[in-house]
């Protein structure tokens, strides 16, 4: 159980949440919903520890799983290590015992506590910790060979795996999980879900991810009117009860409304005349129908709309013969493609999936031609123009510039107007136009880099991994208007909400071979089912 007591928190002077009691109990798997800037990680770093609150107490159980979110705190320490620390009472026993056996001078007290510590290893499944760790990186895509390697020898996207694995690692009471599917590949998503399915404590989760909080929840906790309100159910039952209660308040309000018009019309009528009683009567009735106080809700959705200037060719973007590979570090030469060709048509939707480190982002680069194969060619088609959205919204956006500013340097003849209006449907609205952009989180980063592909009106959209720092709202946004774009997208995401609901075409890049399906997202997994593809 966790337990959350009179919550206050402030933040640079705006209220998050105040005088917040709510509980978690065992059993439940709640998500933690609420738009950028809401206070959702805030508010978890608070129940983790990591802050303080501005007033009230939080209440844990005894071992809590908690997803780090500093990569590089373990780079000195083994991969299967940094797993078992995730169970800290099992690891300074592990370690202490170590320490008691390479002692030379053995003495009778060093016995008696190393007894104990074996009580310990024993009391904390010690004995079988090992063989967990390894099967949750496995399970995570860590293969076997790497587990002794130190973690500094592994990439960011890697590193934040281990750090989920040592977050599930010893079965604990309560897990808390902040944006845990961040850098997974679909498939390592699903083994998530069925691993959470299967946990028995009490999990808060923070995810953009909607079909993963469909899947996993089974009660969503939103930041929304400056507090903290439960729901049984998922994400979309939560979205419904949440619309449908504000209707119903709003309806009651208007026939309050409607009434006390009427009673404010009979006082009116007979205030002055031998009717006092009645007038007093429907006096006190005014009162009494006094309309319910709606707060403000601080969801905000962005308006999204890609335009195109002009219509492309019937093929967009033709790729011969294409080679990509990278020479490591260490000198060993990566592969990444050889002779891959592909041709894109007008007016397909492309999601491009795999598994990370296959060469995603390279292939769309390629075709952005952000960079160049070592052999083969890429050619645009007839008046076809490409919007790219780069994996790494810190390479799209120059510094030391406002927002403003920013957009500004890709117009052409657009006027203030035009720019404040696209900043404004991205939800730049008055001084966070004139944000700098050294100061953008990443979902303002994001929604900067989509206003501006929005001002380009490009007839093709290349965009990487672009929901990696939207909130909900903003990536359900995304989805609707590339289910509306006129163009041809190609895109690389992880998320299967927008994947399905886009893609007319699905590339699968894998190691050794590529899957080129036409047809929707849910009809290649079909496909796949049916067939065995890709085993």
């Amino acid at each position: 159980m966790i337990t959350v007591a009179n919550l206050t928190k402030s933040f640079g002077g705006k209220l998050l949440f105040e005088d917040v009691t709510v509980q978690f109990a065992p059993g439940n798997r709640y998500g933690l919903t609420g738009p950028n800037g809401a206070g959702k990680s805030t508010f978890l770093k608070i129940v983790q520890g990591e802050e303080e609150s501005t007033h009230g107490t939080v209440s844990l159980p005894k071992r809590v799983g908690i997803l780090k979110q500093d990569q590089f705190a373990y780079n000195e320490f083994r991969i299967l290590d940094t797993v078992l620390m995730g169970n800290a009472v099992l690891w300074e026993a592990m370690q202490e015992r170590e320490k008691l056996w390479a002692e030379t001078d053995f003495t009778d007290e060093m016995g008696i506590r190393l007894a104990e510590l074996e009580g310990v290893v024993a009391d904390e499944n010690g004995y079988e910790a090992e063989q967990e760790a390894e099967q949750l990186l496995e399970g995570i895509g860590i293969p076997q060979e790497k587990h002794t390697d130190l973690m500094k020898s592994l990439p960011t996207d890697l590193k934040f795996r281990v750090l989920l694995a040592q977050a599930l690692f010893g079965t604990p009471e309560a897990l808390l999980l902040d944006e845990p599917t961040n850098y997974l590949d679909l498939a390592s998503v699903q083994w998530l879900e069925e691993k959470l399915l299967e946990y028995r404590g009490t999990l808060i989760v923070i995810s953009h991810d909607r079909h993963f909080l469909n899947t996993v929840c089974t009660h969503i906790a939103d930041i929304d009117y400056e507090t903290v309100i439960t729901y049984p159910g998922n994400y979309d039952d939560m979205v419904n009860m949440k619309i449908q209660a504000r209707s119903k308040v709003e309806t009651e309000n208007r026939e309050k409304a409607k009434k006390v018009a009427q009673l404010q019309d009979f006082v009116a009528k007979f205030g002055a005349g031998t009717r006092a009683s009645q007038v007093q009567s429907r006096k006190k009735e005014i009162e009494r129908l006094e309309a319910t106080d709606l707060k403000k809700s601080n969801i905000q959705r962005p308006y999204i709309r890609f335009d195109t200037k002009k219509q492309s060719g019937r093929e967009t973007i033709t790729a011969v013969k294409l080679s990509k590979s990278y020479t490591q570090p260490d000198g060993k030469v990566i592969q990444v493609f050889k002779d891959y060709s592909i041709s894109v048509g007008r007016g397909e939707r492309i999601a491009v999936i795999g598994n990370n480190g296959v060469g995603k982002t390279t292939l769309l680069k390629m075709l952005a031609e952000d960079i160049q194969p070592d052999s083969g060619t890429v050619t645009l088609g007839h008046e076809a123009s490409v919007g790219y959205f780069p994996q790494d919204y810190k390479d799209g956006i120059a510094r030391g510039k406002t927002a403003y500013q920013w957009l500004e340097s890709f117009s052409t003849d657009e006027g203030a107007e035009v720019l404040s209006g696209l900043l404004g449907r991205m939800l730049f609205s008055g001084e966070s136009r004139l944000k700098m952009t050294d100061n953008l989180s990443g979902g303002e980063s994001a929604r900067l880099i989509i206003a501006k592909l929005m001002l380009q009106q490009n007839n093709v959209l290349i965009l990487d991994e672009p929901t990696n720092h939207l909130d909900l709202e903003s990536v359900s946004a995304l989805a609707e208007s590339l289910e509306k774009f006129q163009g041809t997208a190609l895109v690389v995401s992880h998320d299967r909400d927008l994947v399905s609901r886009f893609a007319t075409r699905v590339i699968e890049i894998r190691h050794g071979e590529i899957l080129d399906y036409t047809g929707t997202f849910d009809e290649f997994v079909e496909w796949k089912q049916r067939n065995g593809a890709g085993k």
